[in-house]
């Protein structure tokens, strides 16, 4: 069945012009899977069973509406988006649909937030109907392939997916476990421990996450070496160089768009520009 883009009316497959209003009609585009790379938050309750046998249903139904709309809310401030619920979990993906070179630091900032906002619901919780809650996370950078949600694939699939799911299952109550990944992108920004090696289902070696205890509010994911020397880049750096030439002599303004994938160097070329 297609779709008018014009009066929205639904058409035959077979039709070349709207039945409604005689626009053009046109196939829908195929979907495209692309490789990125992520971070993939999956958090967990722990104690809901126990919670809902000593609620009424209504009542659960309440206070899990109150925690998917809680943590929902902290995942998106980050910048997550929220990929799928399954059961009393939430899978979020951070890198999806427009990538950032900090993904994995915006990850680990909702995590903590999320396990610090179960303090304050939980005063609730506990004022209203007597009971807590208590979250498990864990948290995986790796290369995913996303597919097009509107066409009703698969969001994201691939090894750190499961792998941030068996970091949560053995994440103990209010604990977040780090893969080794997203740990090497936010190592200069987190507080953390390690942890024995965990032996995950239908894995081949034994994961080695890290305890997440704290996320510094205002330090990079990692530390950038600045000190080294600019190198590959001497065709870019001689345009900026003669436009900023150029407009001390003509006293005019000239505009230089850096464009290029993350981690590339654009912000390197520009530190690299104003030092000269």
């Amino acid at each position: 069945m297609l779709i008018c883009g014009s009066c929205g009316e639904e058409n035959s497959d077979k039709g070349r012009f709207c039945s409604n209003c005689g626009s053009p009609l046109e196939a829908p585009p195929e979907a495209r899977e692309v490789r990125k790379t992520v971070s993939l938050v999956f958090t967990d309750l722990a104690g809901s069973t126990a919670m809902a046998e000593k609620l009424d249903p209504e009542t659960v139904r309440r206070v899990m509406a109150r925690y998917f709309t809680l943590m929902s809310s902290i995942l998106e401030k980050h910048g997550g988006v929220v990929e799928k619920y399954i059961g009393d979990a939430v899978l979020a993906v951070f890198g999806i649909p427009q990538l950032h070179e900090d993904d994995a630091l915006r990850a680990v900032r909702a995590a903590i937030e999320m396990r610090d906002a179960m303090a304050v619901l939980n005063a609730e919780f506990e004022a209203e109907y007597g009971v807590s809650l208590a979250v498990r996370t864990g948290v995986n950078t790796g290369e995913v392939v996303a597919g097009d949600p509107g066409s009703g694939q698969a969001f994201v699939s691939g090894d750190p997916v499961n792998v941030a799911a068996r970091l949560e299952q053995h994440a103990g109550a209010g604990e977040i476990l780090i893969g080794p990944d997203t740990y090497r992108l936010v190592r200069n920004a987190v507080a953390v421990e390690p942890v024995d090696p965990v032996d995950a289902k239908g894995k081949s070696e034994p994961l080695r996450p890290y305890r997440l205890l704290d996320v510094k509010s205002d330090a990079p994911g990692f530390a950038r070496r600045l000190d080294s020397r600019f190198v590959g880049r001497e065709h870019e750096s001689n345009l900026v160089n003669q436009g900023f030439e150029r407009a001390l002599k003509e006293r005019a303004c000239h505009l230089f768009t850096i464009l290029g994938p993350a981690g590339v160097g654009k912000s390197r070329l520009v530190a690299d520009v104003l030092d000269h």
